[in-house]
Order: structure tokens, then sequence, then C-alpha cells
């Protein structure tokens, strides 16, 4: 049987060549062809049909040449984006055997994102995925250098770019220090030098404060972390959703988390409501504006009792309350819907509704939509169910306990 990649047949309709020959500049020309199609595959969301695209141009390509090694880094790109990390993985690591230190151009296919992707999918993680960053940031500079030594104003916005590019990499082993290493003697030291390097390339990106506000918050500087935040904040709260300068979904679920963290649950809240414009359907967010809405209810029941209005401090909570539990049950329903793992938000989400529904009562608006748009009716009553079971078992083992 003739190998596929020997066939001429097979060369002749993948790449409009005529009768039986294909010359070298007809190859280099339709393999850049192949590689451009895959990448606006794999940026339009279709990874699948991109991946047999990038490994045919890698069939095609002489070896560690400069369109086999952009194929590389390609393919594992899409592996990345279909879930197959050990792929994806292989990939990047076949990619530095052909770029060791990132020095190819990367018009030629090299540079340094095989080496923070290599970070980000390390499966000893630590110290091995600092290693990686390290590479990926000594590439960083010295592309950085290159381009500040242009006068060309496409590679001016280029180096921009790579600046917010190495203090996103620095701030990833910021990151690393603040856990898995951060039994290291040096880790705060190293964490400070880190972002004070990532605020200098790039002082007004939003995910470097919010790094910023991670280390003070682990030293006790809560002043200190609230003002980083709200800087964070103050560079595209107001910009519209398109705006790329927005930092991403994960990024902005970390930054409700952290500003919950440091009570500032209102603007934690203005965070969880544009990510639920964004998507209604994550799981995370609608459990966090839930967490969150039921705190700012704990905080009036403390100012309740200073308060000259106290009516209107009660009214405030109880409207805090009742949204508590929409939100937290909008969280368990789409849970259960889209098979979500994170047994600990489940607990966490079921413990809160118990509680709201303790002081509120049993909710008995199952058979019309709430006032936020939720809809009650059958699948509501199956999560009541649920959420009352659980209950029973918790007050099962209490008793359990009180007998030993």
């Amino acid at each position: 049987m003739k190998n596929k990649k020997d066939s001429p047949k097979q060369k002749k309709s993948v790449l409009n060549g005529v009768g039986g020959s294909i010359s070298k500049p007809q190859m280099a020309e339709n393999t850049t062809e192949l590689l451009e199609k895959a990448t606006i595959l794999l940026q339009t969301g279709q990874a699948e049909a991109a991946l047999p695209l990038a490994q045919r141009v890698l069939e095609l390509s002489p070896e560690n040449s400069p369109e086999s090694l952009s194929a590389v880094n390609l393919i594992g790109e899409i592996n990345v984006e279909l879930g197959d990390i050990d792929a994806a993985r292989q990939s990047f690591l076949h990619a530095v055997q052909i770029d060791p230190e990132g020095t190819i151009p990367e018009s030629q296919g090299g540079g340094a994102e095989k080496f923070l992707w290599l970070a980000q999918l390390s499966e000893q993680g630590g110290a091995d995925s600092v290693g990686w960053y390290e590479k990926g940031v000594g590439a960083l500079r010295h592309i950085i250098q290159s381009l500040e030594q242009s006068t060309q104003p496409a590679d001016a916005t280029l180096c921009e770019e790579k600046r917010k590019k190495l203090a996103t990499a620095l701030c990833g082993v910021v990151e690393i220090y603040m856990t898995d290493l951060s039994w290291e003697e040096d880790a705060e030291t190293r964490c400070e030098t880190l972002i004070t390097e990532a605020l200098l390339v790039a002082p007004n990106s939003p995910d470097c404060l919010q790094t910023l506000a991670s280390v003070r918050i682990s030293q006790s500087r809560v002043d200190d972390a609230r003002a980083s935040l709200s800087r964070s904040l103050d560079i595209w709260k107001e910009l519209p959703p398109e705006d790329l300068r927005i930092p991403d979904f994960p990024t902005r679920i970390s930054l409700s988390r952290l500003l919950m963290e440091v009570d500032m649950e209102l603007q934690a809240l203005q965070v969880l409501e544009r990510l639920i414009l964004e998507d209604d359907e994550s799981v995370e967010a609608w459990y966090l504006g839930g967490w969150c809405l039921y705190l700012m209810a704990e905080k009036e029941k403390e100012n309740a009792a200073s308060s000259i209005s106290a009516q209107s401090t009660e009214e405030r909570r109880h409207d805090s309350m009742v949204a508590s539990r929409e939100w937290l049950k909008q969280s368990l329903k789409l849970y259960a819907r889209l098979d979500y793992e994170d047994e600990r938000l489940k607990l966490h989400a079921i413990d809160l509704i118990q509680d709201l529904n303790n002081e509120l009562g049993q909710d008995n608006d199952d058979d019309s939509e709430s006032e936020s748009g939720m809809p009650g009716g059958d699948e509501e009553e199956d999560l009541d169910e649920e959420i009352e079971a659980l209950s029973d078992d918790d007050d099962d083992e209490d008793h359990e306990m009180k007998d030993l």
C-alpha cells in the first residue's frame, strides 16, 4: 500500500497541482495557504476542521523548516482547544527541539509562545512551570529589544503587544510562587521583584494590577489591595463589550473573588452582572453572584443595629437575600444541566440556600418566573427537593454526632 504522503494523486487533490509534478515554489505557496486556512478555522472555533490542514502542512514540509515549525506550534494550539492536553504538550516539546531558545523569528514559527504553553500545561507544575515561563520571558525580552530598535510604526504596535505578554508571563510566575512554591524561603521576595518588573513593562495592565492585589492580600495589606483592584477596574469598566482591552472571562471571575475578599462586594456584583450578560450559562458567575449578595445581606444585618433608618436597611437586606437565593438556585440548575464537577461549589451553594430558607421561608414562587427572569416550574421543584434531602442528611449527621 502506498503511503498517502507519497501519492501523486493525493498531492494533486490537496494542493491543486496540475499533472503529476509539483514544483517547490508551488508547494511552499500552498503550505502557506493551508497554514492560513487552518489558523482562521482555529480562530473561528473550528478546531476539528483546522487539525487535518495543519497536519497536512507538517507532512508536506521539509523537517525543521519554517513551515514545519509553524505547523507544529499550530497543532499544539489546536489540541489545546480540542482538550487533548497530552498531544498538545508533545507538539510544543517538538517545537522546543527545533527552536530551543526561541531565537528563530516568529515569522518562521519561532518565538516564546511554545514555552508559555508548556508552563501552563506542565504536569509537574511548580518549578517545572517556572522553568518554562523563564524561557518564555527570556525569548520575549530578546524580541522586545529587537523591536525597540526598529523605527517602523507596525513594530511599535507589536512591541506593545509583546510587553503585555511579558507582563502576563511574569504574573504567571508570581501566581506559582504564591501557591505551589509558597514554601520557598525567597517566595515573597521573588513575587515582589516579578510584579515590580511586570508593572514597569505594562503599568496599565488590569491583569498585573490584579496580581499585585493578590500579593498585597497575602501580605495583609488590604488597603493597598483595594487600591490596585480599583485601578484595574477603572481601566476597562466603561469600555464597550467588544473592546479588546477588557480582560478575558476567567480573569474577571478571579477579579470578582478578589473584590469579595477585600469587602468590595458592590464592585464584585457589577463585574458578575456584566459576565452574566456575556455568558448566562456560567455556573461560577451565578454562584459567585449569589454568594456576593449573601455577603451584602450580612453587612446590612450588621448595619441595622447602628442605623437610624433600620427599616430601609432591613428592606435592602431582604432584597439581597431574595436575589442571593435566586442566583444560587440558578447556579445549581446549570450545575446539574451541564454536569459541572466542582463539588465544593455545589455544597457551599446549598449551605447558603439553606441559611436563606431558614430566614426567608421556603420559596413559594416556583410556578412563575422570578423578578430576575429565572424560570420556575418542575426544575425548581426538583432542586428544592434535592436541597431539602441534603438538609435532612446534615441533620441526621448532627444527631449521630450528638449520640456519640
